[in-house]
C-alpha cells in the first residue's frame, strides 16, 4: 500500500471521508483545501492541510512539494450544481483544474493518480438497461454542465493514462450518508422531512451510494485499479418515495409522504428555480434535478467488485446512520 497520499477537495463530503479512511489505514495524508473554506474545520485529526486551488497552478506548488515518486494523488476537487445556468465554474474546476493536476502529477512523477469522476459523465442508456463503464466519453452525449465538464475531465485523465501516466478513474453515483455538513440534496431533503418542513418531494429516483463505501472504493482503486481503467462505484437504486418511507421507519416517525409527479414537477421547476435565485436560497428543485430523477439510474458495479473487492452496504443501513446523525445521535 502507498503510504503517502495527496487528496484534493479534501474538505468535501467524499474527500474528508477518504482522508479518514486513509488515516485509519496508517497512511500519511496531505489535504488540499481552499483558503477560508468553513468545511475545513471538519477535517479529521492527523491530516496535514495545505492551502491551494486546483484552478491556480502556482498555488499548487506547496501541495506538490509533498509528492514523492511513491505518492498517490486522489483528485476529488469538484463543484456540484443543479442550476440551469451555473456559469463557467464547472469548466474551470473540473476541466482546467484537472489539467493542472495532470501536469503536476507528471512533473513530480507520482506513482498513481485516481480521478473521482461521476456516473453523470456516463452517456445515459434507455431505461431497463443497466449501465457499465463507458467506452466513449463525450460532453455531447450527456446532459447538463456538471456532467459535460466531468466527461471532459475524465477524457483528459484517460488520455494521460494512454500517454503513460498511471491513472485510474472512479465513477461514484449519488453520495449520501452521515457527515454531510454541506447538506447536499438528499441530506437537505431528509433533514427537512424529519423536521416536518417538507410538504412535497418529487417522484422518481436514482442510484445512491454510501459515502463511506465510495471512499473505500477510491482507496481500493488507488491500491489495485488498473491504468486507464474506470470503475463505477454505485450503490442501490431507490425511489425518493421509498427513501422517505425508510427514514420514517428508522426514526419511528409518522410523517406523511407526498410526492409530486415528475411531469408536474418539470413544469413547476423553472419557476421555483427563479424564485430561489431571487431569495438567495440554495438550489435543489430545478429542471436539471428533476431530469436526473427521471433518468435511467441503473448502474453496474461489477467491474469494481471483481477488481477492487467493492461491496456497497444496504441502503437501509445508510439511511439509518444518516437519520441518527441528523438527529444528533451517536453514529453506530
Amino acid at each position: 500500500m502507498v503510504k503517502r497520499y495527496l487528496v484534493t477537495g479534501a474538505a468535501g463530503f467524499l474527500g474528508r471521508t477518504i482522508a479518514a479512511e486513509l488515516l485509519a489505514r496508517g497512511a500519511e495524508v496531505y489535504a488540499l483545501i481552499l483558503k477560508d473554506d468553513p468545511l475545513a474545520a471538519f477535517l479529521p485529526d492527523g491530516v496535514a492541510a495545505v492551502i491551494g486551488d486546483v484552478c491556480d497552478e502556482a498555488s499548487l506548488a506547496a501541495f506538490f512539494q509533498n509528492a514523492k515518486e511513491s505518492s498517490c494523488v486522489i483528485h476529488c476537487a469538484g463543484v456540484v450544481s443543479v442550476a440551469s445556468n451555473p456559469g463557467e465554474r464547472h469548466h474551470r474546476v473540473h476541466v482546467d483544474g484537472t489539467r493542472n493536476i495532470l501536469k503536476l502529477c507528471s512533473l513530480h512523477r507520482v506513482s498513481k493518480l485516481v480521478y473521482v469522476s461521476s456516473v453523470h459523465a456516463i452517456p445515459e442508456q434507455p431505461k431497463g438497461t443497466v449501465m457499465a463503464e463507458p467506452q466513449v466519453l463525450s460532453p455531447e452525449l450527456v446532459l447538463g454542465e456538471y456532467a459535460k465538464s466531468k466527461a471532459m475531465a475524465t477524457r483528459l485523465v484517460m488520455e494521460a493514462a494512454a500517454g503513460g501516466l498511471n491513472a485510474s478513474v472512479v465513477f461514484p453515483s449519488g453520495m449520501i450518508g452521515p457527515g454531510d455538513h454541506a447538506r447536499g440534496s438528499i441530506t437537505y431533503m431528509l433533514s427537512s422531512f424529519l423536521s416536518g418542513k417538507l410538504p412535497l418531494a418529487v417522484d422518481g429516483g436514482y442510484d445512491f451510494v454510501d459515502v463511506r463505501d465510495a471512499a473505500k472504493g477510491v482507496v481500493a482503486c488507488a491500491e489495485r485499479g488498473l491504468p486507464g481503467q474506470g470503475y463505477i462505484l454505485s450503490g442501490h437504486y431507490a425511489a425518493i418515495r421509498d427513501i422517505l418511507k425508510i427514514a420514517n421507519e428508522v426514526s419511528n416517525g409518522r410523517r406523511p409522504v407526498h410526492c409530486l409527479p415528475l411531469c408536474l414537477a418539470g413544469l413547476i421547476a423553472p419557476f421555483y428555480e427563479r424564485y430561489s435565485l431571487r431569495r438567495g436560497n440554495p438550489l435543489y428543485f430545478t429542471p436539471y434535478s428533476v431530469s436526473v430523477l427521471a433518468a435511467n439510474g441503473q448502474f453496474s458495479c461489477q467491474a469494481a467488485a471483481e477488481r477492487l473487492g467493492y461491496a456497497p452496504r444496504p441502503l437501509r443501513a445508510t439511511l439509518r446512520d444518516t437519520v441518527l446523525w441528523l438527529q444528533g445521535q451517536t453514529e453506530p
